[in-house]
């Protein structure tokens, strides 16, 4: 599926491109600007779908630019690919074919509950490795319906990922967001190909959209590993907040 992109809205889907992958590395949530974007213009099913085309683009590159630094964990992060990669393949095939209001709904209150958490509790958040609170099985699972609701919808699914990594697995909050990356990298380009397969992704808006998204990926990763731990947890508050309340009144 193309369409033609013209010089105004080329600018502007740069533009949101830029913002979404800005704020998915340095908390998430910013698929939610990318689909007020995308949405008008081609309709749920398919602003769904050419979101990921961007997506897998700018988390390519914000992996290349953690990794660098040497900040991505890269066994753990392995091990939790496959059964998140194994949800998202579930996810996205039935994002084809069915309604996503009543997860969104549930996603706003786990979303309220990430906020909370980040607030009340930032011992949590902020150590430099916490005591990991999932066995091999337990991340398995969570890390399997993670990737179901990433392949499904996606918008968010970063606060889901730091969530389990930070205090399922027992990672500081950068090298979370190196780890959440790498994983949506993955699993992103699994979801292109199923989208692509059922005809559902605007490749022209897709790739235009990647522009600003590896652009957005760049600085946002940059000044992550710069900034730290502590300047991600209010991002990350702010950031569940409102993506929140947009599901919940919009």
């Amino acid at each position: 599926m193309t369409a033609e992109v013209d010089l105004l809205t080329g600018a502007l889907l740069v533009l949101a491109g830029f913002a979404t992958a800005f704020i998915n590395v340095m908390a998430g949530g910013g698929s939610a600007v990318s689909l007020m974007i995308l949405e008008p213009m081609l309709g749920a099913n398919v602003a769904n779908a050419t979101n990921r085309v961007a997506i897998a683009c700018a988390n390519i590159l914000g992996t290349a630019n953690f990794a660098r630094e040497r900040l991505v964990p890269w066994k753990l992060s392995y091990s939790l690919v496959i059964p998140a990669m194994i949800g998202t393949g579930a996810g996205a095939w039935v994002a084809t074919r069915v309604s996503n209001e009543q997860m969104r709904t549930a996603f706003a209150v786990v979303l309220i509950g990430v906020a909370l958490s980040v607030l009340f509790k930032p011992s949590a958040w902020l150590a430099e490795r916490v005591e990991p609170r999932l066995g091999w099985w337990g991340r398995a699972a969570a890390f399997l319906a993670i990737g179901f609701y990433g392949g499904f919808i996606q918008v968010g699914v970063g606060f889901l990922l730091i969530t389990g990594l930070v205090l399922g697995c027992g990672l500081d909050l950068v090298r979370g967001s190196a780890a959440k990356m790498f994983m949506i990298a993955c699993y992103t380009v699994l979801a292109v190909g199923i989208f692509a397969l059922a005809d559902q992704i605007n490749w022209v808006v897709g790739l235009v959209m990647a522009i600003g998204n590896s652009t957005g990926a760049y600085f946002g990763s940059r000044l992550a590993i710069q900034k730290g731990a502590g300047m991600i947890r209010w991002l990350l508050a702010i950031a569940s907040i409102g993506v929140a309340i947009r599901m919940l009144l919009f």
